[in-house]
């Protein structure tokens, strides 16, 4: 159905753009950001328009974070001119016009679709995985970056953690937590008004909107960055503490082997 070819190529155009949103949000998050900070920053930079001056400190101050925001922008401006231009044609085209009903429900339909893709935990989780096995082997963050260095086994880095009210790791004393059953170490506090921790004791409380300098493997960091207060997020670190069991336990056979 040729009057199905403009929309087709609208949702394929966003489709793109949100693969290199989704790209240059996990090559962020290997400098070092977290999480939040790495997709608000890649989405900020695709579409241009702008970040506070705080946050964009941690960018330009940043030699390998500022290229990569160049590099969003210049293929941001391509993409969005790509997609408006394609949208602009959908929508004045004759075929579109004389089909809209059809047209517009597709339309509708693949952008509903995408959005619950892009917004979607199991997918990002699923992507992460070949995009940053992509970005270590064949970019050059990890030679570039002084924050790689600290990524002493292949899947462990160094990353912030910007903690929220409704966290997990909210209101606990490090103690409490019990990170390190996890293989994640708290290498720093930034209390929200400045003040920063380094090698943080037991009895140290993390409070909200406090930043963590962490260490551990990468995709447990993503975790822990999205995990939520309550029995679910106790049940989630007791799991993540069997995994760890069980990864040591792997890595003592193999060395008893050896």
């Amino acid at each position: 159905m040729p009057f199905l070819l403009p929309v087709l190529v609208f949702l394929l155009a966003l489709t793109i753009s949100l693969i290199v949103i989704r790209v240059g949000t996990m090559a962020l998050m290997l400098t070092g950001l977290s999480r939040e900070a790495a997709r608000f920053q890649s989405h900020s930079a695709f579409t241009g328009v702008g970040f506070t001056t705080n946050e964009s400190e941690t960018i330009v101050e940043h030699p390998v974070r500022r290229h990569l925001t160049m590099g969003l922008m210049m293929l941001g401006n391509i993409g969005m001119a790509t997609v408006i231009a394609t949208l602009t044609a959908t929508l004045l085209s004759k075929s579109t016009s004389e089909h809209w009903g059809v047209s517009f429900g597709v339309l509708a339909l693949g952008v509903i679709v995408l959005w619950l893709l892009a917004t979607s935990a199991w997918i990002e989780r699923q992507f992460n995985r070949p995009i940053a096995f992509a970005l270590r082997k064949f970019s050059k963050l990890q030679v570039r970056d002084y924050v790689s260095l600290l990524q002493l086994s292949s899947g462990f880095s160094v990353s912030e953690l910007l903690v929220e009210q409704n966290d997990w790791i909210a209101d606990k004393t490090l103690v409490e937590l019990g990170l390190a059953r996890e293989g994640v170490l708290v290498l720093g506090i930034r209390r929200h008004n400045g003040i920063y921790l380094g090698a943080p004791s037991s009895s140290n409380r993390i409070e909200a909107n406090d930043t963590l300098v962490i260490y551990g493997p990468l995709e447990r960091l993503e975790e822990l960055d999205s995990r939520c207060c309550g029995a679910k997020g106790d049940q989630a670190h007791q799991v993540a503490a069997r995994e760890y069991d069980e990864y040591l336990e792997e890595l003592q056979k193999s060395e008893s082997h050896q």
